[in-house]
């Protein structure tokens, strides 16, 4: 899901796994980028960077660093040139290629020297990541998290390392043990941002009841437990409620939440997804709402007694189809099919969920994702706690650059 930002790191790492055996000098064992390669370069006369190729006319390669700068780097018939695999951190198992087989898009990490602060790198060797294999293991990923499993912290155990999450679905909530190793991968969501770039290295002590969690992994036989290879979690915020105010020009709507009472400013951004159930749609749900509440099924799986918190499913994150047994439907994977809509087709007393940030200010918040036609399921009994959103999408394209679950 955020395979590009991801693929930096990889070149990073293997850049710094290099160190001066690879025999060029390194500046303190850095990875060098833009404008510093160049001051490196000037006062060492070696440098490296990572960039993505913008151009390559001839024997000269134009990169923009992911800082925007700029760099030109002339590859020579000396110069070495490897390619090696999104994940991988060394050059165990990197194949030589050569100048023809690079294209624009692909990731770079160029090592070499340079005359002057103005000059372009002469390449001594060139370590290429293909875009091809980017998108490959984006894709790949992207089912791994569909695959998955989310929902509602219930506890967090990080003696045993183990995760109980409550999942949501048409028929009801279902309780999900997901196990964790020294191997798994765990990622704490920023206060105030929608981006899975933004996530930080996170432990299991971060991760508390009220949470909202996403794991890929392997599920077991009956789906009561999950090996997790990789966990993202945060606090988010559900609202339901109506529209009471919309300027567009602004990218805002404020609503009036049912469970709270409070009013929300609720603020858009180019990440932000609206879709928008059909009255079918929003008919059947409240219908197997009201059938599961009626037999007991379905339990809060909205969120905490203060409604702030909602069960959800992720990088994406936008960021498919219903999960086979007991006739549960997954609602992440079944509301990401939906088609997208924009703020024009919101009206003043419509009736909408939201999940949102935290907010770092009071009463204002930033939209994840936002649902509209949900009137006859707000009117079912729990309605707006059994059917809470994910804070994650998984379906589309993520816009250039952002990857996210």
């Amino acid at each position: 899901m955020h395979s590009v930002k991801r693929a930096m790191g990889t070149l990073a790492a293997v850049a710094l796994g290099l160190g001066a055996n690879a025999g060029v000098a390194v500046c303190a064992g850095a990875v060098v980028r833009g404008g510093q390669a160049q001051q490196t370069a000037a006062q060492s006369g070696a440098a490296r960077t990572i960039g993505t190729i913008q151009s390559i006319t001839g024997n000269t390669i134009m990169l923009k660093t992911d800082a925007g700068q700029e760099v030109s780097a002339v590859a020579g018939d000396a110069t070495k040139i490897v390619r090696v695999a999104p994940g991988q951190t060394t050059l165990q198992g990197a194949t030589v290629i050569h100048l023809q087989d690079l294209q624009v898009g692909d990731r770079v990490l160029v090592r070499g020297q340079a005359a002057s602060a103005d000059a372009p790198l002469n390449a001594t060797s060139i370590i290429v990541m293909k875009r091809t294999d980017v998108d490959a293991k984006h894709s790949e990923e992207q089912a791994e998290w569909q695959r998955g499993v989310g929902g509602l912290v219930k506890s967090a155990d990080a003696t045993s390392g183990t995760i109980t999450i409550t999942m949501a679905s048409l028929g009801g909530t279902k309780a999900v043990e997901i196990h964790t190793t020294k191997d798994t991968i765990l990622r704490r969501y920023a206060p105030d941002s929608v981006n899975f770039d933004d996530a930080k290295a996170g432990t299991i002590d971060q991760i508390h009841a009220g949470d909202q969690l996403r794991a890929r992994g392997t599920r077991n036989t009956d789906g009561s437990e999950f090996a997790a290879q990789e966990i993202v979690s945060g606090a988010f915020r559900n609202i339901a409620g109506t529209v009471t105010a919309i300027d567009a020009s602004a990218n805002t709507v404020t609503v009036n939440d049912l469970i709270s009472k409070r009013s929300f400013l609720v603020k858009f951004t180019p990440q932000s997804e609206i879709r928008q159930l059909s009255p079918q749609m929003a008919q059947g749900i409240a219908m197997r709402l009201r059938m599961a509440q009626n037999g007991g099924q379905a339990g809060n799986a909205g969120g905490t007694t203060d409604g702030n918190h909602g069960a959800g499913g992720p990088p994406g994150q936008r960021p498919a189809g219903f999960q086979r047994g007991g006739g549960s439907g997954d609602l992440t994977q079944m509301l990401n099919r939906l088609p997208a809509a924009t703020l024009v087709n919101l009206q003043k007393g419509e009736a909408v969920m939201i999940v949102s940030t935290e907010g770092a200010v009071s009463g204002e918040v930033t939209a994840i994702t936002l649902l509209g036609g949900v009137e006859p399921i707000l009117a079912a009994p729990s309605g707006a706690q059994a059917m809470a959103l994910s804070p994650w999408s998984l379906g589309g394209a993520p816009a250039e650059g952002d990857d996210q679950p």
